[in-house]
C-alpha cells in the first residue's frame, strides 16, 4: 500500500485502501500496523488533524481491529 508521509512526531507514514478499509499506519519506531473496517471519514479526519498521534490515540487505537506487519 501506497503511503503519504506526514509530520508527526511519532508517525511517518498513513495509507488508506478505501475498497478494502484498511488503514496502513507505520510509525517512527518502524513499525507499521493495519487497522480493518475503518471507515473513510476517519481517515480523512486522521490526515486533517492538527496532531495525527493525538488523533489516532483517541479515535483509532483500540477501537478498530488491527494486525502488525
Amino acid at each position: 500500500m501506497d503511503r503519504i508521509s506526514v509530520s508527526s512526531s511519532n508517525i511517518n507514514s498513513i495509507g488508506y485502501n478505501e475498497e478494502s478499509s484498511i488503514l496502513e499506519v507505520e510509525f517512527k519506531g518502524g513499525e507499521i500496523y493495519e487497522y480493518f473496517d475503518v471507515p473513510p471519514q476517519v481517515y480523512q479526519e486522521l490526515m486533517g488533524a492538527g496532531s495525527h498521534g493525538a488523533y489516532h490515540n483517541s479515535h483509532i487505537r483500540n477501537r478498530f481491529r488491527y494486525q502488525r506487519l
